[in-house]
């Protein structure tokens, strides 16, 4: 089975969608990441902030550090051996690495990174990374239909758990529940105990 282990400059996280800017690069390579491991290649990714000791205990990657300092960064090996140094691979080429010709399309195009970070910005309840993100998105040719869509999606998941938290309360309590609280929408029907998944589609 082949192994492929990514070794990351210092960043806060791999997903490229942490923070206000995307970055649409990161964030298709861990999608090209991710279907590595649906072809069965076992991927590990280490990131310099958070595993510096997997730099360390590697002799290749330090090797290449000891030569290049941090422009060695990002550095792919695969079987032990350096494949790719400072760029991420598309996946075309992560695929020429390991011998599949077959690459199927990613979706997960920089614009759809724009409606998941434009999502997570409606979770986190982020004032500036909606502003950001719906422009980002816009400039990428993302129609506001598309970005409304995203944000009601986000919302109903959102909204869910306060909706049944407010349930488990009025149960417990005795009371009737507020009419915020209203159960349309939510993610479990009026007669299943909390956690307990309803039948149909989730916040649908």
């Amino acid at each position: 089975m082949k192994m492929i282990q990514v070794y990351d400059p210092p960043m806060c996280c791999s997903s490229g969608v942490c923070g206000p800017d995307v970055d649409p690069k990161l964030v298709q390579f861990a999608a090209d990441l991710k279907w590595l491991g649906e072809q069965g290649v076992t991927v590990e990714r280490y990131n310099l902030t958070q595993t510096p000791i997997a730099f360390a205990e590697n002799e290749v990657v330090r090797m290449a550090l000891t030569e290049k300092s941090e422009t060695a960064l990002p550095l792919i090996v695969m079987d032990g051996k350096v494949a790719v140094s400072g760029t991420y691979p598309t996946r075309e080429e992560l695929a020429g690495l390991i011998g599949l010709s077959k690459t199927p399309a990613s979706l997960f195009t920089p614009a759809v990174a724009e409606l998941v970070a434009i999502g997570a910005a409606i979770a986190a309840n982020c004032d500036p990374c909606l502003r950001y993100h719906a422009r980002e998105a816009e400039k990428l040719g993302v129609s506001a239909s598309d970005m409304a869509r995203a944000v009601e999606m986000a919302a109903k998941v959102k909204d869910a758990p306060h909706r049944n938290i407010m349930r488990l309360a009025a149960r417990l309590t005795q009371t009737e529940p507020v009419a915020a609280v209203a159960t349309s929408g939510a993610c479990f029907d009026s007669g299943s105990a909390p956690g307990n998944a309803a039948k149909g589609s989730c916040c649908s």
